[in-house]
């Protein structure tokens, strides 16, 4: 489950204890403001959510508690030098209000974007019990109104100019969706042409099967993009690359999910507190610099989300990413 919680439960003491004053940011050095203040206007790197005790001394200027971070800490996080950006995957789980958007954007910097995950209640084929378990099909799968309703509207009116890319990841979608790819495809097709326009919205795959002709050709139609996604589950790099090439130009949307030699329990084991780079991944981090590269030159945003999970810090990865952009 996502660390970030609702918005609020009372204000924090600013002058009390870390367990109850304002998380203040962590004091940078000054290679790192220098590489902050070097980095494209277009560029936007940022993590997968703010709320870590662990990034003590990296973000956060002392330990607090994760659920004090999860409420109070996004000012904090984004007085970082590198991070421009941070995603909002609580909207996967649950429907987010519309004030609780609108408060985000008021604790960060004009020129600051958020990513937002939609809710797997519409891009998952079936319904999960408590152990999170297949629990029948689910009855709002591609369901365009309650996408709206629920989704897309609140965070574009609560985020604002803040808003990025609205990203709808499909997690496994089971025998039934991958035995029939085309349909799959003209249903995502028809579910992207009737959401609002004016906003970039990314579609991100975990079924390898599921990426074909039709689907490209859908994604075209509609004005969305392909979200490229770093997991043990997605297709090559490269073969990612390749569908980009063939869409119409758009914003560069990134999504370093996980190290692919590991599953999720077990890279969270392995890498906590999350304060260090356990598994340097240089080959992924090249690649990634040089997509960055290639849609900033040819006059296209991009924006990376990083998680924990793919080197063991994500603050660390960004900044490593940020070198990589600019000094290459």
């Amino acid at each position: 489950m996502t660390e970030q919680l609702s918005l609020f439960t009372g204000d924090p003491d600013p002058k009390g204890r870390p367990s109850q004053r304002l998380p203040a940011p962590a004091p940078q050095s000054p290679e790192l403001r220098a590489l902050g203040a070097a980095l494209p206007a277009g560029l936007y790197l940022g993590t997968s959510s703010w709320s870590f005790p662990g990034w003590a001394g990296l973000v956060y200027d002392t330990p607090y508690d994760a659920t004090l971070l999860s409420r109070s800490g996004l000012a904090a996080y984004s007085a970082h030098p590198v991070l421009r950006a941070v995603s909002i995957d609580r909207s996967y789980y649950a429907p987010v209000p519309l004030d609780d958007y609108a408060a985000y954007a008021q604790q960060v910097p004009e020129g600051f974007r958020f990513m937002v995950k939609a809710p797997a209640d519409v891009t998952s084929s079936w319904i999960r019990d408590d152990a999170g378990k297949p629990g029948g099909a689910n009855p709002h799968y591609l369901d365009v109104d309650k996408a709206i309703r629920e989704f897309v509207g609140p965070a574009r009116e609560g985020l604002g100019d803040r808003c990025g890319p609205l990203v709808f990841q499909f997690p496994p979608q089971g025998r039934t969706v991958t035995r029939q790819p085309r349909t799959f495809a003209v249903r995502v097709g028809e579910f992207l042409s009737a959401l609002p326009r004016g906003g970039l919205h990314a579609i991100e795959l975990r079924d390898p099967e599921l990426f074909t002709d039709e689907l490209v050709g859908a994604m075209r139609a509609s004005g969305a993009t392909l979200c490229v996604s770093i997991h043990p589950r997605a297709i090559p790099l490269a073969e990612q690359v390749a569908i980009l090439g063939s869409l119409p130009p758009a914003e560069l949307v990134v999504r370093w999910n996980l190290n692919p030699r590991h599953q999720y329990e077990e890279a969270k084991a392995r890498y906590a507190p999350f304060n260090r780079m356990v598994e340097p991944d240089l080959t992924t981090r090249e690649a990634i610099a040089a997509l960055c590269r290639q849609s900033l030159m040819a006059g296209r945003r991009a924006i990376v989300i990083a998680n924990n999970k793919a080197e063991g810090s994500a603050p660390r990865t960004l900044a490593a990413l940020a070198q990589d952009v600019v000094s290459p």
